[in-house]
């Protein structure tokens, strides 16, 4: 299967209640990064391995998203407008963003596991896999990679598992005396959900369309209870833009140029949607 064709759902309805000061008047998927919203570096991430169909599941602030979509060509380029027969023209064109999107509105109140339900149902089509992932996470996993392993091991569900450092500082003690401090220490052996999930077309039965229905809990603990999910692990760069410092140490590595779930644009060709 290309991957081409392999439809990736992010979730984007949530409210961000964490980063209240960006998202009074917008969703967090459309807090930037750059000059960017954090969704278009998520996209692009999947882009770059030639994923190029997207399902955005919309709730809060849905109108926000589609509106940025609705005029991607104009915040890209110039562009003249007749103001007669309302025809645009847009000039130098600033984007090589190839991609196929869909906004679908799945309700304000709607959780995580009915979002995906209600957009999958509309959109999935004859897709045998499809992709899932947060509005809010970026990472420099190989997203082609893990698709690949997801495959090749069969089970309904894969999802990403990353080892991330610790919010809080770890002191090595010894009796009262402190031997050694860390500021960011790794949790090892510890494994969490990095929120970049792969499918078979047969996780449709473990979702609904109710409101109340939430991904983590029920459907993806009768999958895992059913011996259908795996992890792919993955030991390098995962963030998520949970908090005001979250977005402030992204903003600090993009305006760097030290993005790392930016630094692997170049190979987007070679690992690209001829992919079977």
């Amino acid at each position: 299967m290309p991957l081409s064709d392999v439809p990736v759902f992010i979730l984007a309805g949530g409210l961000g209640t964490r980063l209240k000061e960006h998202t009074e008047f917008r969703p967090k998927p459309m807090v930037e990064v750059g000059d960017k919203p954090i969704l278009w570096h998520i996209m692009r991430s999947y882009a770059q391995y030639g994923f190029r169909r997207f399902v955005v599941c919309a709730g809060f602030k849905a109108e926000v998203i589609k509106d940025y979509f609705l005029n991607f060509h104009a915040r890209s380029s110039d562009f003249t407008v007749s103001l007669m027969s309302e025809s645009v023209t847009y000039h130098g064109l600033n984007h090589d963003d190839d991609w196929e999107v869909t906004v679908a509105d799945t309700g304000v109140e709607t959780m995580t596991g009915g979002r995906i339900g209600r957009a999958a149902g509309r959109y999935l089509g004859d897709a045998e896999h499809f992709a899932v992932t947060y509005g809010d996470g970026v990472t420099d996993a190989d997203l082609a990679a893990e698709f690949d392993f997801h495959r090749q091991h069969g089970k309904i569900g894969t999802l990403l598992g990353i080892n991330p450092p610790s919010r809080f500082g770890e002191l090595l003690t010894e009796g009262d005396n402190i031997k050694s401090f860390s500021e960011k220490p790794e949790l090892v052996h510890s494994w969490i959900n990095g929120g970049y999930f792969f499918f078979r077309r047969e996780f449709m039965q473990y979702l609904t369309t109710d409101a109340g229905l939430v991904l983590e809990q029920d459907p993806l603990n009768r999958l895992a209870s059913d011996g259908e999910l795996n992890i792919y692990r993955h030991d390098g760069y995962w963030a998520c833009m949970d908090t005001q410092r979250d977005k402030e140490q992204l903003e600090a590595l993009w305006k760097q140029g030290n993005a790392p779930w930016a630094a692997k644009a170049s190979i987007s060709k070679a690992r690209s949607a001829t992919r079977a």
